[in-house]
């Protein structure tokens, strides 16, 4: 059996068991959600075509897991306006493994996997004795990635907005991460630029060329 979903702007046919990449829906890994947007369901030869849905069927799926799509640049450039603008994009996706297709109202067999919870206490067990309190062990991923990527100098912060293909928004997402002046940028070496560019949605060829506005500009 096989069916044709739509999700998120877009038709996919899909069978049990089937692995896909769908734009994101809301959900956990081990959740079982449901595509209520069948428009065909088919075994063999025998085809229902909706109008444009068919009533009462749905696909049922598993959440594997939440992640984003590869980086995708958008460059519009204006002749003779010396007006260049670059803005990079990464989609949010989610993996999903079909489950069954349901039909006439049915609900999904499968149940959401369990999640962890404490054991419970037995009657007959003792308290533990005290102990001490353990300094907790901070991620050092979590830490890095909730750490700013520079550290911004003291005094008056330069309007980065005055260097093309920066707007309010992403002047904003650099002063976020310490960077705040023209120098910084003008100094930014090819390693920095690495850096900016996979932690942040602006390509490498975008901030290579907002360095060499700012050289310019940290010279006046």
């Amino acid at each position: 059996m096989f069916a044709v979903i739509k999700t998120g702007g877009k038709q996919y046919r899909v069978a049990a068991d089937d692995l896909l990449q769908v734009e994101k829906v809301a959900g956990e890994a081990g959740d079982i959600i449901e595509f209520p947007h069948v428009l065909v369901v088919g075994e063999g030869e025998d085809v229902t075509l909706g109008a444009p849905f068919i009533d009462g069927a749905s696909v049922a799926a598993e959440v594997v897991e939440q992640g984003r799509g590869k980086k995708v640049i958008a460059f519009k450039k204006r002749r003779r306006q010396n007006s260049r603008r670059t803005r990079g994009h990464r989609q949010l996706l989610t993996t999903v493994r079909i489950s069954e297709i349901l039909t006439a109202g049915a609900k999904p067999s499968k149940k959401p996997a369990a999640k962890k919870d404490a054991a419970p206490k037995k009657a007959d067990d003792k308290p533990a004795a005290k102990k001490e309190a353990a300094p907790k062990k901070t991620d050092a991923k979590a830490d890095a990635a909730a750490a700013p990527l520079f550290t911004a100098p003291a005094g008056d912060k330069d309007d980065l907005t005055t260097i093309k293909g920066i707007g309010p928004v992403a002047a904003g997402q650099l002063n976020e991460q310490g960077i705040t002046t023209f120098a910084q940028i003008a100094a930014l070496s090819d390693k920095d630029v690495a850096r900016i560019d996979e932690a942040m949605p602006f390509s490498a060829d975008q901030i290579k060329d907002w360095r060499d506005q700012a050289k310019e500009l940290a010279k006046g």
